[in-house]
């Protein structure tokens, strides 16, 4: 009789047998702890083992120690879209998260122009995350926890998602990484019918003034003038200092716009 059995009295379940379970059961993410609590084994044979899944496309690992199971339909790709396993990967990270700009943008009917690459906003700086042909950027927030979110059901469970609100705040907070502003009018003018007036007005009540002044320049330039005059009341309220349009550019022509006090140093072009 065969007696070679592991530490915990019987048969180690085999690595692939592991995922099958995993995957029969709706779950599509694990991490190499829960490996090494379900497994047993030694960590040697554990990453072994987890290799050739790898190699084999039954599995990816976007991080080190977090593992995505790719169902049959998405091996030609590669692994399945962020959506199914952002939440998962950023619990496993220990880091509040939203999905964010160009990404929640399309997520709430903004899909003009589809992002090239999964955008998430997080409060720690964090190395993008390159598996197979998904892309998944990072972008800083110190005050994520004042943002407000909603939470969309996907595939496998579900993301926290920035408001339309709040994605129009932040899309001109971080034009730079949507394109800039050309591409920023676009999407805003797609997603303005989503926009609740009274929400970006409580919401820009709150952000950097800056932001608040470049969106309602912007806001009113595209003709949205039921979205930008509750802005108009929010910048009144403050005091004023002048702002580039753009500020990765030089000024330009002198003088600002007495309104939003924005220095207009890029003509604006929305392809809608």
């Amino acid at each position: 009789m065969d007696d070679r059995r592991s530490d915990l009295g019987e048969f180690p379940e085999k690595m692939h047998e592991f995922v099958d379970r995993l995957q029969a059961s709706g779950r599509y993410t694990f991490t190499g702890k829960e490996t090494a609590e379900v497994l047993g084994r030694s960590a040697v044979a554990r990453e072994a083992a987890l290799r050739r899944l790898k190699k084999s496309g039954r599995i990816v690992s976007p991080r080190r120690g977090f593992f995505v199971i790719v169902p049959i339909e998405y091996r030609p790709v590669g692994s399945p879209p962020p959506t199914w396993f952002i939440d998962q990967l950023m619990a496993s990270l220990d880091q509040a998260y939203y999905v964010g700009l160009l990404t929640a943008a399309e997520i709430h009917g903004a899909a003009h122009q589809r992002p090239q690459v999964f955008q998430v906003v997080t409060e720690v700086a964090t190395r993008p995350v390159e598996v197979a042909r998904i892309r998944i950027e990072f972008h800083r927030n110190r005050n994520l926890h004042g943002v407000p979110l909603e939470r969309f059901n996907t595939e496998t469970g579900t993301m926290l998602v920035s408001t339309p609100e709040a994605t129009a705040i932040d899309l001109i907070r971080y034009s730079e990484a949507c394109g800039h502003l050309d591409n920023v009018a676009t999407v805003l003018v797609e997603l303005a019918e989503r926009i609740d007036a009274a929400k970006l007005a409580r919401l820009a009540a709150k952000a950097p003034a800056a932001a608040v002044q470049r969106l309602g320049y912007l806001l009113e330039r595209l003709g949205l003038a039921e979205l930008a005059e509750p802005l108009a009341e929010v910048i009144n309220s403050r005091r004023k200092r002048a702002v580039l349009l753009r500020p990765d550019l030089d000024e330009g022509s002198p003088g600002h716009d007495p309104r939003w006090y924005v220095i207009a140093n890029q003509e604006i072009e929305s392809e809608i």
